[in-house]
């Protein structure tokens, strides 16, 4: 699709919902590859569901983790995932063939993560109750980054555009500015009130173009800042933010704030109800107020990388906010007219004759050139709006689309499957295989082509000192939305609020990974193999 035929000359925020993509089940996250042709959602029942973002279908799905998928990031060429569960578990996976890669078992839940922006080797993790630590996925090591106050560990963190430095924020306000390849402190500021009060930094997010970033702090307002004047500041500087955006009426809390493609704009959406706030970012003047349905609690929100069309996730399901299209098909040709009703066609002379006779002759020379005239049929020119600024061309080893498997209603008759003999012969390994404990979680799933097992996956266990080990992520907290129905996910049915702490919870929702039914599964027959786990 030709993105230079869909410019809306000046107006590129969406202004109207687009519909939803139903997951089956409830969906808590989701993020966009770098293009916006592949959305990743994460589910509470521990499955990834990539949708095609274009035919608005499943391409798909990963069953990735035994509790809820709470943050997800993709890699700068799109063939890996990144994803972190609340069971402490963060997992790298293969989009291509969804096999994990890698594992990593943390101390306390992660509340965010995120894949360097240039750097396929490092992943950013924001553990709770703990500083900031950097990832290398070749080697499995980890760097725990500085922080400003010790005593005081409630920290977010966000790579810049290009990843050459990592942003810190905790709860005192303090921003702190680090070089992500030495962990050095190149330039902090605190962020102020009006007096001298501070205010805890929520969340730290930057546009995909240009060198603006914007804060979510707990005083209920969006500070955009310039990172060059930050890092001109230098240590202990006071930068003043270009804009300050908030709801004055409402006082609303922002839950999730992101940019738009191109920069130019911000949305923020509420923690109080489904509902987006739309901000011209040069301005600093709001445009546009989205609303969905009443009662609903925004979870996340998410904007296309080059369109403007905004994903966000409320009561499990993903809406789709994108502009009102109207088809104005005189565009396409200046002779063109659009009718009310039938007309009687006069047909001309010579309209349909192999040569028109009333045809004017044209110029010799113009034709003469026309003819002279080579086109370039076989370069591809480079997409601008794929390009980062500092790139002349496309990554051609990008990972746009997947591949979709035709579904199989019948198994038995499956003309490219393997023979039955081979499937009688396969059955008992893979039976065996299946109850061989929980340890061997992927051996129970045999390769799609008949195949031998996957090999076992490499799991790193990431030693924090002075975190607590027995916090509970906040998707799953008592805290906040008594009626949410994310509360119950990943939690063995019968089982109270009180035991989400037992250290035999794990045990008990793995056992029913290796094989035990779902009473009651929401989820229809075609999605069995997949084996939802923690839904009741």
């Amino acid at each position: 699709m030709n993105l230079e035929l869909l410019e809306s000359f000046g107006q590129n925020y969406p202004e109207e919902a687009d519909g939803t993509l139903d997951c089956i089940s409830m969906a808590l996250t989701c993020t966009f590859n770098r293009w916006g042709t592949l959305l990743a959602v994460g589910c509470n029942d521990g499955r990834i569901v990539i949708w095609d973002f274009l035919t608005r279908g499943i391409a798909k799905i990963i069953s990735a983790h035994i509790h809820p998928v709470c943050s997800l990031s993709w890699s700068r060429d799109g063939h890996k995932l990144v994803s972190a569960s609340t069971d402490n578990i963060v997992s790298l996976w293969d989009v291509l063939t969804g096999d994990c890669d890698q594992r990593f078992r943390f101390p306390s839940p992660i509340l965010k993560l995120q894949y360097h922006p240039r750097d396929m080797d490092k992943v950013l993790v924001c553990p709770m109750k703990s500083a900031p630590v950097l990832l290398t996925l070749s080697d499995a090591k980890h760097v725990v980054l500085p922080v400003d106050d010790d005593s005081d560990l409630n920290v977010v963190a966000a790579f810049d555009r290009r990843g050459d430095y990592i942003y810190t924020g905790n709860a005192k306000g303090k921003i702190l500015v680090l070089n992500t390849d030495t962990q050095d402190l190149v330039a902090s500021f605190r962020v102020t009130t009006g007096t001298s009060n501070t205010t805890a930094i929520k969340s730290i997010e930057f546009a995909r173009k240009g060198s603006c970033f914007l804060i979510n702090t707990a005083d209920r307002i969006i500070r955009v800042y310039d990172g060059r004047e930050i890092l001109t500041c230098g240590r202990d500087g006071e930068p003043e933010p270009m804009q300050k955006l908030q709801d004055l009426v409402n006082r609303t809390p922002w839950k999730r704030c992101c940019f738009s493609g191109d920069g130019e704009y911000i949305v923020a959406g509420s923690a109080r109800q489904h509902a987006l706030y739309i901000w011209e970012k040069s301005i600093g003047n709001l445009v546009k107020i989205l609303h969905g349905t009443r009662g609903e609690l925004l979870l996340d929100v998410a904007w296309h990388p080059v369109r403007p069309i905004i994903a966000s996730i409320s009561s499990g399901v993903v809406s789709i906010w994108a502009q009102n299209q109207v088809e104005n098909w005189s565009a396409f040709a200046p002779d063109f007219k659009e009718l009310d009703e039938n007309v009687e066609y006069e047909e001309r002379e010579s309209e349909f004759d192999i040569e028109d006779e009333d045809k004017s002759e044209p110029e010799q020379t113009g034709a003469d050139a026309a003819e002279d005239e080579e086109v370039d049929v076989t370069s591809v020119d480079p997409i601008p709006a794929f390009c980062s600024s500092d790139e002349e061309l496309e990554d051609y080893k990008a990972l746009l689309y997947l591949p979709i498997a035709p579904e199989v209603e019948d198994p038995e008759e499956n003309p490219f499957g393997p023979p039955p003999d081979a499937a009688g012969q396969n059955a008992t390994p893979d039976d065996s295989s299946a109850h061989s404990g929980p340890g061997d979680k992927k051996q129970r799933q045999p390769s799609s082509d008949g195949g031998p097992p996957k090999k076992k996956i490499r799991t790193t266990t990431i030693e924090l000192q002075g975190v607590p080990n027995d916090e509970v992520h906040p998707l799953l907290g008592v805290k906040g939305d008594s009626k949410s129905k994310k509360k119950a996910a990943g939690r063995p049915k019968g089982s109270k609020g009180k035991d989400k702490d037992s250290p035999f919870r794990p045990k008990v929702c793995r056992d029913r990974a290796e094989g035990l039914g779902t009473p009651g599964s929401l989820v229809p027959s075609t999605y069995k193999q997949h084996e939802v786990q923690g839904l009741d």
